[in-house]
């Protein structure tokens, strides 16, 4: 009997390379592939990179030349890059690594099939290209494999904003929504292998269009509703968000849809008009305020999440100022943040840069705030009853882990806490990023 090729896949970035990397070994499964934990057992190596941080490029060369040895003791073992990094410096890659046997762009990886048994005969197997195809609609599913309690879903990719920091636009291309019925269909699936809560995915999200079965453009806040009648699922989530693209009946639906949760991730970036006038934003601190106040309106407990960018081309401590003020006046419950850092092709790495040292004084003090306000946040939920989709053990003996409603993670040592299972908790204690608790 023939054995399996082993896959190794290491992921890298957003949650939407999760999602893409779960699709392609399930497109690899097709040619007899099967997951392993550990590249020294591979027969195909997938590095699936990111784009957006400093420095991804050569953080990616730097990986690949850990496995030379392993290449060199394996002439069989075949070695892709995907993802970002690959759309952006796929020739590159070749030239620079040539122990790459594939390069493949976050948009051509339903090709990959093909590429593989390219590179299988020897051949160098490279496609960045923007295909007109929809890659979803030639993705093969494996046979129904039970999944954990929560999966990713990605209803649209792309990103039409041309923020003056970012990449996305040019490695994921223009805004394209999946058609609605595609998504329900992925949805049932994935609730029938055990899903219990689904996260849709998208560059921007909110900006979802997708064509429905009646015709006509579906919104995001319609999908949801529309996802919210499949029997065995529990929860809804999405990101991420433009705030210019929350429209009235996405705010609605947080009130409304008793399965989207009370947690939103929607990037401001600054707080500084005129620094998101230079990031091109197209949106004023004061009118981001007064969304979340309408987000709040309609559902008072919501946690919010954002994005903020420090040390941004030509960014005064006035300007950073006005981002301290933004964060004291919405109150976040998470949120990341980081120091600019030049992407090569963007319109502020061609900028004026602010000082290094200034820059990372300044994201210590922000740190330092959202880290306050975060934590203020999960005190706050000491002693209060929440709701708990358990999701895998704890590295306690017999703890549980999950997430409340809120996205916190929560730990539970019970035996009644099972993966799956949603359970009411009493929250006992606030750690520094989680909630300890017991079963009410």
């Amino acid at each position: 009997m023939t054995q399996p090729r082993k896959l190794y896949i290491r992921t890298y970035g957003c949650q939407m390379n999760v999602y893409d990397s779960e699709r392609m070994a399930e497109a690899l499964g097709g040619q007899g592939y099967v997951e392993t934990d550990s590249p020294d057992d591979a027969d195909m190596i997938l590095l699936n990179t990111c784009h957006i941080r400093e420095k991804a490029a050569e953080k990616v060369y730097s990986e690949l030349g850990r496995f030379k040895g392993l290449k060199a003791a394996k002439p069989d073992l075949k070695i892709g890059v995907a993802g970002c990094v690959a759309q952006a410096e796929g020739e590159e890659i070749m030239r620079r690594q040539p122990m790459v046997d594939l390069v493949v762009g976050p948009q051509s990886y339903h090709r990959l099939p093909d590429l593989e048994a390219r590179a299988r005969a020897g051949e160098k197997a490279l496609d960045t290209d923007f295909p007109e195809e929809d890659k979803f609609a030639h993705l093969k599913s494996r046979p129904k494999a039970a999944r954990g309690p929560t999966a990713f879903l990605t209803v649209q990719e792309g990103c039409d904003k041309f923020c003056a920091f970012c990449v996305v636009p040019y490695t994921r291309g223009a805004e394209v929504s999946r058609p609605v019925e595609r998504v329900m269909a992925e949805a049932r699936d994935l609730v029938e292998r055990g899903v219990r809560e689904i996260t849709l995915l998208g560059q921007n999200v909110n900006a979802y269009h997708g064509a429905g079965p009646d015709g006509a453009d579906w919104s995001l806040a319609r999908l949801i509703h529309e996802l919210a009648e499949i029997d065995g699922l529990a929860r809804i989530r999405f990101t991420t968000s433009h705030p210019n693209d929350m429209g009235e009946d996405l705010i609605a639906a947080h009130g409304t849809c008793e399965k989207l949760m009370p947690y939103l991730h929607l990037p401001v970036q600054s707080g500084s008009d005129r620094i998101l006038k230079r990031m091109n934003r197209r949106h004023t601190a004061e009118g981001y305020i007064r969304l979340i106040e309408r987000i709040r309106a309609a559902r008072p407990d919501i946690l919010l999440s954002g994005d903020f960018i420090v040390g941004f081309p030509e960014e005064t401590e006035a300007d950073f100022q006005a981002t301290l003020d933004l964060v004291e006046a919405v109150g976040y419950g998470s949120a990341f943040s980081f120091k600019y850092s030049p992407r090569p092709g963007t319109p502020a790495a061609e900028r004026p840069q602010v000082d290094a040292d200034v820059a990372s004084d300044r994201l210590q003090r922000l740190q330092a705030l959202l880290t306050r306000q975060q934590r203020a946040a999960q005190d706050a939920m000491v002693g209060r009853d929440i709701s708990v989709l358990f999701e895998k053990p704890g590295r306690l003996e017999g703890q549980m882990v999950g997430k409340s409603e809120y996205l916190h993670a929560v730990h539970v040592a019970d035996p009644a806490a099972r993966a799956g299972r949603i359970a009411t908790v009493r929250v006992v204690e606030s750690g520094p990023n989680s909630l300890s608790g017991r079963l009410a």
